[in-house]
């Protein structure tokens, strides 16, 4: 039982593994004795298979049983077509089980149960071989060739599933991740996008649809390259790459509690929370805060939220408003200098926040409690009795308010 010297010195197909070798190494009359026993040597394969590995242990159906069933028979004509005619051989198998492999992530399998049954159906192989052989008294170093054979064949075809398992995985990420921006577009968009589509792309993007959600605007970072981004859960939608990052949480207690300590070089602003089909408005209102942080309006912190800065919001939401109010209330200053109208402004501020306490306006001014008094009495005579009325002194306060944020004086030339 010698392969001829012809035979012998035939070279292998360019890239066989080490299992080919094994096998080409094997006398030829073995392909011609084994050849007959294919279909019950599969037959061994799958039932150890099915007995060994839990994931198995059920009837192989549909299109995943037939590639199942389909690997072991090309399994095993490979193995003894190698052993005949190493040269006209198709050498087929290595993309069988890369697609063996992303089938199994397709339908949601395991690479470890999928790795187990290779090695159990290596070793049923082998206890067929071995009895065969016995039988038919082939010599102990054939027997151990074909040993290593097989599980070299194994590891051959293991390493070609787990190739294209993990290129599944790379791809389904892939198509996942693209599903999941377009439906943050689709939730931030303007009109807004029907329920039905955002819906449909929600299931798609496979994200469950939250009661309630919060949109957090994120500064683009300083330098070259961005900072990078702490880790968020898989629920989180994100935008990092566009002129105007953001993310959108349906959980922003878990995702954005000392979210302040891992934002390096960054800026956040956390807008209010709303029904996802108001996402667009939360994001709307967390970018304006993120301007307000970058105009010196609302602190210098690592996390802004919304929330704390709805006054000053509503008070600079409409500067035309803002102005003609200004000038309505304002009205009495417009015959003093820009720096008379300063100096009272700012005290008429401080008398009208500290209840026109002259202890408390001459500390928090840094002045004599008698020049507030001379201030006061300044005041009294241009506004008369407006500053008695409440609608009236609520007026004047909430313009000198928006005026000292916007560090803007009175108008000079009021009516």
């Amino acid at each position: 039982m010698t392969r001829t010297s012809t035979q012998a010195t035939v070279p292998l197909p360019r890239g066989t593994g080490r299992a080919r070798q094994l096998w080409c190494s094997l006398p030829t009359e073995l392909a011609r004795r084994f050849r007959p026993h294919a279909d019950p040597l599969a037959r061994r394969i799958l039932e150890e298979v099915q007995r060994a590995v839990p994931e198995y242990a059920k009837p192989l159906e549909g299109e995943f049983g037939r590639i199942i069933v389909l690997a072991i028979e090309q399994a095993v004509l490979s193995c003894i077509d190698s052993i005949e005619d190493p040269v006209s051989t198709q050498d087929t198998w290595a993309s069988l089980f890369v697609e063996v492999g992303k089938r199994v992530h397709h339908d949601g399998g395991s690479i470890n149960s999928l790795q187990a049954a290779y090695r159990a159906g290596g070793r049923a192989a082998w206890r067929y071989v071995a009895e065969l052989g016995q039988a038919h008294r082939f010599p102990a170093a054939v027997l151990c060739i074909g040993a290593e054979a097989i599980f070299a064949y194994v590891e051959e075809i293991s390493a070609c599933s787990v190739e294209g398992y993990t290129v599944a995985q790379a791809m389904a990420a892939g198509t996942l991740e693209r599903r999941r921006r377009r439906l943050l577009e689709l939730l931030l968009a303007g009109p807004p996008s029907s329920p039905a589509t955002v819906a449909a792309m929600a299931k798609a993007a496979q994200w469950p649809m939250p009661e309630w959600v919060v949109a957090v605007a994120l500064d683009p970072g300083t330098g070259p390259a961005p900072p990078p981004f702490p880790q968020l859960p898989a629920d989180v939608l994100l935008d990092l790459d566009g002129p105007e990052p953001c993310l959108l949480t349906p959980n922003p207690d878990r995702d954005l509690r000392g979210l302040e300590g891992r934002l390096p070089g960054r800026r956040a602003a956390v807008g209010p929370r709303v029904r996802p089909a108001d996402a667009a408005t939360s994001l709307l209102w967390a970018r304006r805060t993120l301007d307000l942080v970058r105009r010196g309006l609302a602190g210098d912190h690592p996390v802004t939220h919304t929330a704390d800065h709805l006054a000053t919001h509503w008070l600079l939401a409409d500067r035309f408003l803002l102005d003609e109010l200004s000038a309505k209330v304002l009205a009495p200053f417009a015959g003093l200098t820009a720096k008379q109208q300063t100096r009272l402004a700012e005290t008429l501020l401080c008398w009208l926040e500290h209840n026109g306490s002259t202890p408390e306006i001459a500390q928090a001014l840094g002045i004599h409690p008698q020049t507030v008094r001379y201030r006061v009495s300044q005041l009294s005579d241009l506004f008369g009795d407006r500053l008695e009325d409440p609608a009236r002194r609520l007026e004047i306060q909430l313009t000198l308010h928006a005026r000292r944020l916007l560090a803007t004086p009175p108008p000079a030339d009021a009516p």
